[in-house]
């Protein structure tokens, strides 16, 4: 017989008073697999994420972490998270917090002596073990975090945005932790506000907005299933682009912010020349003009109507 999948989530429903949360979510994730979860902000993934740690209860539905409630021990200590906000103790070391947290996970003696040196190694901050953590940079406290959430060897981890606010160096040090968790065969369910961060990690995007999941796939999938063969123009103006010429614009199905409008074009040439007359009628100067196959960023703009950071 199969082993249960690390996540399995059928027909979720939530409510907070008259506002439903999650609306019928189904997904699943592999093992090995980075599931990549994006959704404007209030569509449902914090709410989704919570109920997987158990932090909130749903009205209806199943959810199955390796084949157990979130409420069951045999789940509890196969599954890790880490929070957007930073959960560190910040008087006490990299040493210090992790050995708490391995505490709190159930580790003790030399297999948690072990776990917290690995840690560090892995975080790259073995030569830093014994510094006040609030003397760490905001990189290396995120580094910290993720280490306190995988402390305990979880086979499914969850995580939040856990690149926001750090560097560009850290980013990419981040970036290897998550593909090494991967290759150890760890299922993750991955949240982010950064889309290029989605298609360079994630093996598959789930896309949620107002509680229910709209679109999942590969980025590949997404891309052609939403928009086919499009290409995407983007017209960067001088100066804000006039009312008047955002309400054409958004009627050619363009996406307008501030100077710059993004729209799919199937037929290059044709549209082009359009859009270039619409901007000379509105005597709009053009700083740049690019025409590059559809993104991801494209595709979430279609499908919810939304920028991804609202």
């Amino acid at each position: 017989m199969a082993e249960p999948l690390p996540l399995e989530v059928r027909d979720l429903v939530k409510s907070f008073g008259d506002h439903r949360a999650l609306d019928g979510v189904t997904l699943s994730v592999q093992p090995g697999e980075i599931l990549g979860l994006l959704g404007p902000n209030g569509a449902g993934k914090t709410t989704l994420v919570r109920a997987v740690v158990g932090r909130v209860q749903p009205d209806s539905g199943d959810l199955r972490i390796f084949g157990h409630p979130p409420s069951d021990p045999a789940s509890r200590g196969q599954r890790g998270w880490v929070p957007q906000e930073i959960s560190l103790y910040a008087l006490l070391t990299p040493k210090e917090n992790l050995w708490t947290f391995g505490r709190y996970q159930g580790l003790a003696a030399e297999a948690l002596e072990r776990a917290i040196q690995e840690s560090l190694e892995w975080i790259g901050l073995a030569d830093r073990a014994d510094e006040r953590t609030d003397r760490l940079s905001g990189g290396m406290k995120r580094r910290l975090n993720i280490a306190g959430g995988t402390l305990h060897s979880p086979r499914l981890l969850l995580l939040d945005e856990p690149t926001v606010g750090v560097d560009p160096q850290s980013r990419e040090r981040i970036y290897e932790m998550i593909l090494e968790l991967k290759r150890r065969g760890v299922a993750l369910l991955y949240t982010t506000h950064y889309m290029e961060e989605a298609a360079r990690l994630c093996d598959r995007i789930a896309i949620i907005d107002h509680g229910r999941i709209i679109a999942s796939g590969t980025e590949e999938v997404l891309i052609r299933d939403t928009l086919g063969s499009a290409q995407v123009v983007t017209i960067e103006a001088v100066a804000p682009i006039s009312a008047r010429l955002k309400e054409s614009l958004e009627k050619r199905g363009a996406s307008v912010d501030g100077e710059k409008a993004q729209i799919s074009v199937s037929d290059p040439a044709r549209q082009i020349r359009e859009l270039l007359e619409a901007f000379h009628t509105d005597a709009a100067d053009i700083r740049d003009l690019t025409l590059k196959g559809a993104t991801l960023e494209q595709v979430f703009l279609n499908l919810t109507g939304r920028e991804l950071r609202e």
